[in-house]
C-alpha cells in the first residue's frame, strides 16, 4: 500500500515539475515578446501635444527614501502637470515631506489635500475620490506614495491615451530591497515571480486585463463611466479593478514599456509573511482560477518532491537540475532584461528558500479571510474589504507602508 501511495505521489509530482517547465517557457516567450515590443515602440508612436496631466497619490505615514521618490515626480520633462497629494490625517507624518517639495518646486502645482470623509473601508481609495474633485485635468496618473520614476516618464506612460481605443496604461515594477532578508525575498518575488506572471498572463488572454498600483493612467471620463472612485471604496484590490472596469467598457489597457522603482520596507519575517499572505489573499479573491493555477509555478518544490518520491533516482536528478535551470533563467531574463533589476544576480541563491516559502503562503492563502493593511485588520468577501473590530482581533500590521494592493 505505502508503495502504490509513493508512486501516485511521484507521478503527481512529475507532472506539476512539467507543468511548472512549461510554464518557464511560457514566461520567457512572453518576455521576449515584450523586449520586442519595447525595443520596436522606441520612436514608433508619433509625440502629439502632450495633454496636461493631475498626478494623483494618496499618503498614509511615511515610505522608505520617500522625499527622493516625490521629487522624480518633479523632474519631468514634461510641460504641464500638477501633483496632488492626499491624506486622512492632519498629522500624518508625510506632510512634512510635500510641505518640504513645495518649498523646493515652487514652479509646480503641488496641494495637499485633508480627505475628511470615509467613503469606504480602503481609505486610500476614500482619498483618491475627494482629490480627483481638486484635480483641474482629464487626463489622470495614480501611483503610489513609494514610487520612484524616471524623467521621462509622464511622457511615456500617457502617450498610448492618444489613441481613444485605449483606456488605462500602467507598469511593472522592480523592488529595491533594505538590507534584511524579508525585503530580499519581496523584491525576488516582484522581479522574478510576480512580474513573470503578468508578462504569461499578458500573452495567455491576449492582453493585459487588470490595472498594477505602480502606475494607472487614465482619462477622468473613463474612470466616470465604470462608477468613479466611490464605486471601489470598499475593494481591497483597487488597481485590479479600474483596470478590470475600463477593459469592460471595451477600452484596451497597454503594459508601458517603461519600469518604475518601489522601495521596500526592512522586513522581519513576521511583516514579510503577512505582506505576503495579503498579497495572496487578495488574488485568491480577484482572480481565484489564477490562484489556484499558481500550482503550476512552484518547479523547484516540485522537482524535489519528484526527487524524494523517486528516491534519488538519475532521471530525478535531470529533472531537478532542468527546474533549477529554467528557474534561473526566467529570474535573470525576467528580473535582469526587462526589469533591469541588478539585484538579482546577487540573490539567486535566496530563490530556493523564497519558492519553498511561496507554496506555504500560497498555501494557507486557500484559506481564511483575514488581512492585515496598513496597521489595520480586515475580513476580505468576495475582493471587498469588512473592516474587522478592535476587541475582537488585535491588529498586527504588516509593517508595510508600501504600495501593493493586489498588492
Amino acid at each position: 500500500m505505502i508503495h502504490h501511495i509513493f508512486r501516485v505521489l511521484e507521478i503527481v509530482a512529475v507532472l506539476g515539475t512539467v507543468a511548472s517547465l512549461a510554464y518557464y517557457i511560457l514566461c520567457l516567450y512572453s518576455a521576449a515578446r515584450f523586449l520586442g515590443e519595447r525595443k520596436a515602440g522606441v520612436g514608433a508612436r508619433p509625440r502629439l501635444p502632450a495633454p496636461p496631466i493631475s498626478i494623483l497619490k494618496p499618503l498614509k505615514g511615511t515610505d522608505p527614501q520617500m522625499y527622493e521618490s516625490f521629487r522624480s515626480h518633479c523632474l519631468q520633462d514634461y510641460a504641464e502637470y500638477e501633483i496632488i497629494f492626499g491624506i486622512s490625517d492632519a498629522v500624518d507624518p508625510a506632510t512634512e515631506f510635500v510641505e518640504r517639495l513645495k518649498a523646493e518646486f515652487p514652479q509646480i502645482p503641488i496641494h495637499l489635500v485633508l480627505c475628511g470623509r470615509n467613503l469606504g473601508a480602503n481609505t486610500k481609495v476614500s482619498n483618491l475620490a475627494q482629490m480627483l474633485k481638486g484635480a483641474q485635468y482629464e487626463h489622470i496618473v495614480v501611483n503610489d506614495s513609494d514610487i520612484r520614476v524616471e524623467a521621462s516618464y509622464l511622457q511615456k506612460v500617457v502617450a498610448p491615451l492618444a489613441d481613444p481605443r485605449v483606456g488605462l496604461v500602467t507598469c511593472l515594477y522592480r523592488g529595491v530591497a533594505s538590507p534584511s532578508l524579508g525585503s530580499r525575498l519581496e523584491s525576488l518575488f516582484v522581479s522574478t515571480d510576480f512580474c513573470a506572471g503578468v508578462l504569461a498572463a499578458r500573452l495567455i488572454e491576449g492582453g493585459i486585463h487588470f490595472g498594477l498600483g505602480s502606475t494607472l493612467a487614465f482619462r477622468r471620463r473613463d474612470l466616470a463611466a465604470t462608477g468613479g472612485f466611490e464605486a471601489l471604496a470598499n475593494y481591497l484590490a483597487d488597481d485590479y479593478e479600474i483596470g478590470r472596469r475600463i477593459a469592460a467598457l471595451g477600452l484596451g489597457i497597454e503594459l508601458s514599456g517603461i519600469v518604475v522603482e518601489t522601495f521596500l520596507p526592512r522586513y522581519n519575517w513576521k511583516q514579510f509573511l503577512d505582506h505576503q499572505l495579503r498579497w495572496a489573499r487578495t488574488i485568491r479573491d480577484s482572480r481565484p482560477g489564477g490562484y489556484a493555477g499558481l500550482a503550476a509555478t512552484f518547479g523547484l518544490p516540485w522537482a524535489f518532491l519528484t526527487l524524494i518520491f523517486a528516491r534519488g533516482a538519475g532521471w530525478a536528478w535531470v529533472l531537478l537540475g532542468a527546474a533549477i535551470f529554467m528557474r534561473c533563467t526566467v529570474a535573470l531574463v525576467v528580473g535582469r532584461m526587462v526589469l533591469q533589476d541588478r539585484q538579482v544576480t546577487n540573490w539567486l541563491t535566496l530563490i530556493p528558500l523564497h519558492d519553498f516559502v511561496a507554496v506555504v503562503v500560497w498555501l494557507i492563502g486557500f484559506r481564511g479571510h483575514s488581512i492585515t493593511w496598513r496597521g489595520d485588520s480586515f475580513e476580505l468577501k468576495d475582493g471587498r474589504l469588512v473592516r474587522m473590530l478592535p476587541w475582537l482581533h488585535s491588529p498586527a500590521g504588516d509593517g508595510s507602508n508600501s504600495k501593493r494592493p493586489s498588492e
